[in-house]
């Protein structure tokens, strides 16, 4: 009776599968609606819900084609990690650092060059080094270099996925709430516009490299949708201890600036450079960083 074992538990192992993503899926949009009702005296937190909503909804949109293409080509691929790479490294220069290192010279602390460099620069690293330590602490699984972390041979492959996912995902949502605490409107805008546009080919990577390793076509969409969930969820959380001090500012615009710059050289580039496609890559992030920069003075 091998055969019917085999399928039972196969079986099995999707149901399961399949629960736990909808009861995620309903707990951040649960968590979503009372953040919601939670904001209401806080207008950047509301302007911040509703950028990373947008975010959220380009990775999802982004995921769809999934459903009737077959995988793109790794050069495609490549070119698209490259452009999202672009994009948030434009951000982080013109969105994040800038206005952060502008607020740092309007405090106390940071009134000469060197003071206000030091605080930004300091907040960039501790950016950077939070990152690090949930990299290092939490399990996940990369598409190409395999499982990290800690305890991961405990946890479905599913699992690791989503988690490597969410922790690319989230320094995007707290940039958002931040840039809103933090910037005037068009500038914040830009920025929740360029994460977005961004989203939509990155959540047809993302469905498109776990189908790739094995998953079925509706379940891989599935996850690239739910992995957008977090960035609303860090957008209120950004804009809610920044609005509640103004002398946090420059530290929250520096700490979302080094989250994004870590997940930029710790995993993006490495990604879009492993295959063999370094020219579509880097051509790819050229493109975007001109694109986020032309949005952000622009707008």
């Amino acid at each position: 009776m091998p055969g019917p074992v085999h399928t039972t538990r196969r079986f099995g192992f999707r149901a399961q599968t399949r629960f736990g993503l909808a009861i995620c899926a309903l707990g951040i949009v649960a968590a979503c609606m009372l953040l919601w009702n939670a904001v209401q005296a806080l207008p950047a937190a509301r302007s911040a819900l509703i950028g990373g909503g947008i975010a959220a909804l380009a990775t999802a949109l982004g995921t769809l084609p999934v459903l009737l293409a077959q995988r793109p080509s790794e050069r495609v691929q490549d070119t698209l990690f490259g452009f999202g790479a672009g994009v948030m490294l434009a951000a982080c220069a013109f969105s994040l650092v800038m206005p952060a290192l502008e607020a740092a010279r309007a405090s106390a602390f940071g009134s000469n060059p060197w003071g206000a460099g030091g605080i930004v620069g300091s907040a960039i690293l501790l950016g950077g080094l939070a990152l690090l330590a949930l990299d290092r602490l939490l399990p996940h699984e990369h598409f190409i270099k395999g499982r990290e972390g800690a305890s991961g041979q405990q946890l479905r492959r599913t699992w690791l996925f989503v988690i490597a996912i969410v922790l690319h995902n989230l320094p995007e949502g707290l940039a958002i709430g931040v840039g809103y605490a933090g910037n005037e409107g068009m500038r914040a805008n830009a920025l929740a516009i360029g994460i977005a546009i961004q989203d939509v080919p990155e959540g047809f990577v993302v469905a498109a490299a776990l189908l790739a390793v094995g998953y079925a076509r509706g379940l891989s969409v599935a996850i690239g949708m739910l992995s957008g969930l977090v960035e609303p969820l860090g957008a209120v959380i950004g804009a809610g201890a920044i609005s509640h001090s103004i002398t946090l500012l420059p530290w929250g615009l520096g700490f979302a600036a080094g989250a994004m710059l870590f997940v930029i050289s710790h995993e993006i580039i490495p990604e879009s450079h492993r295959k063999g496609h370094e020219a579509f890559a880097t051509a790819g992030l050229m493109a975007g960083f001109v694109m986020m920069m032309v949005l952000d003075t622009a707008l």
